[in-house]
């Protein structure tokens, strides 16, 4: 009993943490712009990892890995943090919260069909049904419930928040085989990205000295969005007798992320937004049923 006590415990805060960051965006991109959040953030998280690394006396299998990866850390490093988070900060910049968060979570849908065009997985029924009831659902919100008017609050931050799962779902079809440690492979991915990321902004925009609230918005950022979180899941995956105990857990997060959303950014929550959500839910659920042995 205490072993399923320390998963749920660790998985739990690891929810409700993400449960946060949807706000935590918002707020930020208050202060900041798209790309100056990924900036901070990831250099925020950057030296999360690279603390631990160094604690843990790691710091030659850091180097190694960078060393003898160098196909593999370039392509992630430019999805993630890069590419991905510098779509899902555009995303939320022009969205509300609770539209661009709903978007995110099909993530896992494009993987399942990523999975099915590149690793020849079977791609079943049940794939296409939940494809057609999340879809159902990220149209439902976007339009506010009006799907026949087809009258998106923001089609360049609907276009933002889509291409952001695409690049996710191809990070993990990218690493889906290896074996790397996951806080080295992160870490590496977080240090070799801050030059691109640097670049990018030199050549299209430039930097300036952010403010206390985007220094604050960007440092909860790196810790809980890209860090922190991330171990305390990783270390309730190690410790579940089984991982279907936990993994739902996680669709608990976006309903608790529209409470924060309401009371903290401000926003209105639209009957359509739960609806359209549900049906994520369900779309998402169906698709994972095949996985449970």
């Amino acid at each position: 009993m205490h072993l399923l006590a320390n998963d749920f415990k660790y998985a739990l805060l690891a929810v409700f943490l993400w449960s946060t960051v949807a706000t935590a965006f918002k707020v930020s991109l208050q202060a900041l712009t798209p790309y100056e959040l990924l900036f901070y953030s990831s250099l925020v998280s950057s030296i999360l990892f690279l603390s631990i690394i160094i604690k843990k006396n790691q710091l030659t299998h850091l180097f190694n890995f960078i060393k003898n990866n160098k196909i593999n850390v370039l392509l992630s490093s430019l999805l993630n943090p890069f590419l991905y988070y510098l779509m899902l900060f555009k995303a939320y910049d022009l969205l509300p919260a609770q539209e661009a968060q709903a978007i995110n979570y099909t993530w896992a849908l494009v993987l399942a069909y990523f999975s099915a065009i590149f690793l020849k997985h079977s791609l079943t029924l049940k794939d296409i049904i939940a494809g057609i009831l999340c879809y159902l659902g990220v149209l439902i919100i976007s339009t506010k419930g009006n799907i026949l008017g087809l009258e998106f609050s923001n089609v360049e931050g609907l276009l933002y928040a889509i291409i952001s799962t695409v690049l996710w779902a191809t990070y993990w079809i990218i690493n889906t085989k290896n074996k790397f440690d996951p806080i080295i492979s992160l870490c590496a991915y977080f240090l070799v990205s801050l030059p691109f990321i640097t670049i990018y902004i030199l050549i299209f925009h430039s930097f300036s000295l952010p403010s206390i609230q985007g220094l604050l918005g960007a440092t909860y950022v790196g810790l809980f969005e890209m860090g922190i979180t991330f171990l305390l899941w990783l270390k309730a995956l190690q410790l579940t007798p089984k991982v279907s105990r936990i993994s739902n857990l996680i669709f608990i997060s976006p309903f608790i992320s529209l409470i924060f959303i309401h009371f903290i950014v401000g926003e209105e929550i639209y009957i359509s937004t739960l609806i359209g959500l549900i049906i994520i839910i369900l779309g998402l659920t169906l698709q994972q049923l095949k996985k449970r042995h």
